[in-house]
């Protein structure tokens, strides 16, 4: 039987990228759908810890984040309506980096890119999976896009925006939708149910010229949400938060006629001095960016046909700035389980053994973090539970380090996938 592929990647984000690297470097035929064109921002923490910044070398695009990325992130800063607490960053003892750094995601997302089809990845993009059907083993993944075009030898029998592949991953963002299964079975995607005035929403805007000191990464703390503002590469300061929607309909109503990134951005100001401080001589770089609602949550090995990684996987909190850090290790996790079988072997009995297992390390690695991600945010948006623990922390900053410290900014990666740089 003629196969196209060994896997079928759906999503070019940090995550999809990384995992087709590793994959292809070990030899594997890889094929990268993404529906956006690049580059392109994106509304996401752009925060990458130092452990997850030896991932970027082994990766082979190392060197180049550390030249264009935002200064060593030194300190944390939690930015209340009534107190400012700064405090040291937990520095990683493991690896060659001690700190973190940020770098937009319009940056990170083309340096992985190129470097997948450096390694021979087969990239699709603008292109979307319409549709997968078949299973482990065999699967028919319909893809549709302005990338798609004929290829020698194809079966007769097979259109030309299809491709036949043995395994298929699911990267794409947790927001988006996932490709239909044509054997009638359900979508490969589990959404954590939530209240409607509870659901959050996602902003995020870029600066220029603001006040905010470089190596200081900044917590914002505002009834019925929270954010974060950190420098970025190029200068660039990134603010982002999520709201709830009750809260972003009150924005709203307040400022008739605004879009919801500048009324979102009036709450903030109003309800933060410090932040309004900072950003008082900046003016924005490219407008406002919104996606939603977030859904935060575990969804690892909700079907065992397809391997999740990223936020498809499971989402955690973004005011912990995580997300690309899970992201690129959840990939490394992946590619280490997948990369224990030849792709010959992965029928549906093997996958779904593999897959288990996966899920397995997947929480033992993740599910904590996602815990105390929950609990941080809540904390953060609930006014009493926030003048509680701005309280604690003016007497004691050290808390917020604990804080960043359970966050996992001071982790070293949990896998150790084989550099690329051996697999030219």
């Amino acid at each position: 039987m003629r196969f196209d592929a060994d896997a079928l990647v759906i999503g070019a984000g940090p995550a999809g990228a990384a995992t087709a690297i590793w994959l292809a470097a070990a030899g594997w035929r890889v094929v990268l759908v993404e529906r956006n064109a690049y580059p392109r921002q994106k509304v996401c923490g752009e925060c990458i810890s130092a452990g997850s910044l030896s991932l970027l070398d082994a990766l082979g695009v190392g060197p180049a984040v550390r030249e264009i990325s935002g200064p060593e992130l030194r300190q944390v800063c939690w930015i209340g309506r009534r107190a400012t607490v700064i405090a040291q960053f937990p520095p990683c003892t493991a690896g060659g980096d001690r700190y973190g750094r940020a770098i937009g995601r319009d940056r990170l997302d083309d340096l992985l890119l190129e470097r997948a089809r450096g390694l021979g990845v087969e990239v699709l993009q603008p292109a979307t999976v319409c549709s997968v059907g078949g299973g482990p083993g065999r699967f028919d993944c319909a893809i549709s896009g302005p990338t798609r075009r004929p290829r020698p030898g194809a079966d007769e029998n097979r259109t030309d925006d299809t491709r036949r592949v043995r395994v298929v991953i699911d990267a794409h963002g947790s927001w988006e939708s996932a490709p239909t299964r044509t054997d009638g079975s359900a979508s490969p995607r589990v959404v954590q149910a939530a209240r409607r005035g509870a659901d959050l929403f996602a902003f995020k805007t870029s600066l220029r010229n603001t006040a905010l000191a470089p190596g200081l990464l900044g917590v914002i703390s505002i009834v019925g949400g929270y954010g974060g503002i950190v420098i970025a590469d190029g200068g660039r300061t990134t603010l982002a938060c999520c709201i709830r929607r009750d809260r972003l309909s009150m924005c709203r109503a307040q400022l008739p006629g605004a879009t919801a990134g500048t009324a979102v951005g009036e709450f903030l100001s109003r309800s933060c001095p410090a932040l309004r401080g900072l950003l008082e001589a900046a003016w924005h770089d490219g407008r406002w960016l919104s996606v939603g609602p977030i859904r935060p949550g575990i969804r690892v090995g909700a079907d065992g046909d397809v391997f999740r990684v990223g936020n498809a996987a499971g989402e955690a909190h973004p005011l912990i700035g995580e997300g690309i850090s899970i992201a690129l290790q959840s990939a490394g996790l992946l590619a280490e389980h997948l990369l224990s079988e030849p792709a010959a072997r992965l029928g549906r009995r093997r996958t779904h053994e593999l897959n288990r297992r996966y899920a397995a390390a997947w929480r033992d690695a993740f599910a904590a973090r996602l815990r105390f991600a929950a609990w941080y945010a809540h904390t953060a948006m609930h006014p009493v539970c926030t003048a509680q623990a701005q309280f604690l922390m003016r007497r004691w900053p050290s808390l917020l380090t604990l804080a960043a410290r359970w966050a996992g900014k001071a982790r070293p990666p949990i896998v150790r996938i084989t550099s690329t740089e051996m697999h030219p």
